[in-house]
């Protein structure tokens, strides 16, 4: 198919390298701005960084130590957008600050949560109090020292599934997304750039061509400026390890807990997935390779220790179930310790209008991806054209076309119309997909209707449903990053789960395209994890 007159001979106005949260949010903007976009993934949607991190909308109440006020107040401001833009996948929580005698004074944090509070313009979150931890339900999982305790506001996401929802809005308003795609070589042409392009399931190569690119790859943004665009050794980014560990409920009330550590860093203890405690995040400068990322014994021990210095009941390594561990890709300020790096983002143009212009994104935060987006969107007007206005403020998600207050009328809504599903299941749907339940549900009247089991309450009819329009191709891409069922399922569960989405790719994949058919039939009967389909 040509390109479009308007389009100056090139594919793609834009074309964006990476599938993460900046990736996504900043296709989806040019996307609904009326671009020519495309987005090549080398590895799943939000693979790498954006499913590793602590999965929280926040200011980011440390970052006012370090003077970091512009960056605190615009993701205050950004909490609440995106909050009323996806309510279904992020929602409010209440955080606990136990007062620990000989760190910070208690004047201090009072001090810097009267500015939290009131920085970013703060509507319908309720303000900082102070709370005594000896009758407050939030002092009985603490030891008895702790008497004393400040609680504020902030949200949680689900991270990954932020990442894939903003994929699917930019391809809904004409984006093409590539993933298992790498991004093998750029090089100017005509104005413009001509991109190699490998699509790592078929082994196939092709070109495309784009009048901008953007470098989007996070952790590897650097190596894509020079092994990919060929230019000089760089060194823009500080690689920043960030570990978690999940372990089994620690506590039975919905708050969370921030916990100050002699070293002047802070852990969070998060109510997960009903049944678990996320206890994150370490700060540690990386050096490895990022294919081959873990979590370190000794991030173990540190998380697992500062825990244990508030709770009554210490946590241990053998408590735990499940690790992950994201780097963050900081903008390199010279910062002497890692946890003192800027989380702010930094744009860098490389390139000029008449020989083709890669924007470069180093550092950000999932909170404040929408901003950025809006920022590259207004520098890319000035560069090649000013399409669209500014959109997404007020757009909500795929799914998230509900009142804040809402979920529970969308839960009792489900219910309603699915009387014999479980209300526990019908939560979980709601909390993923949002109003766009029904379209994964359809006319089912029992479980049976959903097709086979694969384990805890994941069937047949929601996997294909991830297939056909979230991109899933293998049981990690459902499993712990479209959900984190990944915690209920066994090993041999998921190796059924990953045999049968093998085949049902093999029967729906378009080998012309690389996407996966809504329509399909999937695998042959008997071929399910419960011997049928």
């Amino acid at each position: 198919m040509s390109p479009p007159p308007e389009s100056g001979g090139f594919d793609y106005d834009i074309f964006v390298i990476g599938g993460g949260i900046n990736g996504a949010g900043i296709a989806r903007d040019a996307a609904g701005r009326g671009y020519r976009v495309g987005l090549a993934e080398k590895d799943d949607l939000a693979s790498g960084t954006s499913s590793g991190s602590t999965k929280l909308i926040h200011g980011g109440l440390r970052y006012l130590e370090h003077y970091e006020f512009r960056l605190v107040r615009e993701s205050l401001i950004e909490r609440e957008i995106l909050w009323s833009n996806a309510p279904h996948i992020i929602w409010p929580l209440r955080f606990v600050l136990p007062h620990h005698a000989g760190l910070r004074p208690a004047w201090t944090l009072r001090l810097g949560l009267f500015i939290y509070d009131y920085i970013g313009g703060r509507k319908r979150l309720p303000p900082a109090r102070t709370i005594d931890l000896r009758r407050d339900p939030a002092g009985r999982p603490l030891k008895p020292g702790y008497s004393k305790a400040f609680e504020y506001s902030d949200c949680w996401v689900q991270d990954a599934r932020l990442v894939v929802l903003n994929a699917r809005d930019a391809a809904a308003r004409g984006a093409t997304i590539l993933t298992r795609t790498a991004c093998t070589a750029l090089r100017r042409e005509n104005g413009g750039w001509r991109i190699t392009l490998d699509d790592l399931r078929s082994g196939t190569t092709h070109e495309v061509t784009a009048r901008l690119v953007v470098n989007a790859a996070g952790p590897w943004v650097d190596q894509i400026l020079t092994s990919v665009a060929g230019g000089n050794r760089v060194h823009n980014i500080r690689l920043v390890q960030g570990s978690h560990i999940v372990v089994p409920r620690l506590f039975d009330h919905d708050h969370c807990y921030i916990f100050q550590n002699a070293d002047g860093r802070i852990v969070f203890a998060i109510p997960y997935e009903r049944d678990f405690t996320l206890i994150g995040t370490t700060d540690r400068d990386f050096t490895g390779n990022l294919d081959d990322l873990a979590v370190a014994d000794d991030e173990v021990e540190y998380l697992c220790a500062a825990a244990s210095e508030y709770l009554s009941a210490p946590v241990v390594p053998g408590d735990i179930v499940w690790t992950y561990s994201g780097v963050r890709p900081l903008y390199d300020d010279g910062a002497s310790k890692a946890q003192e790096a800027t989380r702010d983002y930094v744009i860098k143009n490389d390139g000029d209008p008449e020989t083709g212009v890669l924007v470069n994104i180093f550092g950000g935060k999932i909170t404040t991806y929408r901003r950025l987006a809006e920022t590259v969107l207004a520098d890319i007007g000035t560069l090649i054209g000013r399409r669209g206005g500014a959109w997404t403020k007020d757009a909500a998600l795929p799914g998230g076309g509900f009142p804040v207050d809402g979920f529970d009328s969308l839960c009792t809504e489900l219910s309603s119309a699915y009387p014999q599903l479980s209300p526990r299941m019908l939560e979980r749907y709601a909390r993923n997909y949002g109003t766009e339940a029904r379209q994964l549900l359809r006319d089912a009247r029992r479980e049976a209707d959903l097709g086979a089991c694969f384990g805890a309450d994941l069937f047949e009819a929601e996997v294909r449903y991830l297939m056909a329009a979230e991109w899933a191709q293998t049981a990690d891409d459902v499993l712990w990053r479209r959900s984190k069922l990944g915690l209920r399922l066994s090993q041999a569960e998921a190796d059924k789960l990953d045999d049968w989405m093998a085949a049902a790719r093999s029967a729906t994949i378009d080998r012309d395209t690389g996407t996966v058919s809504a329509d399909g039939e999937g695998p042959p009967d008997g071929d399910g994890p419960g011997g049928e389909t």
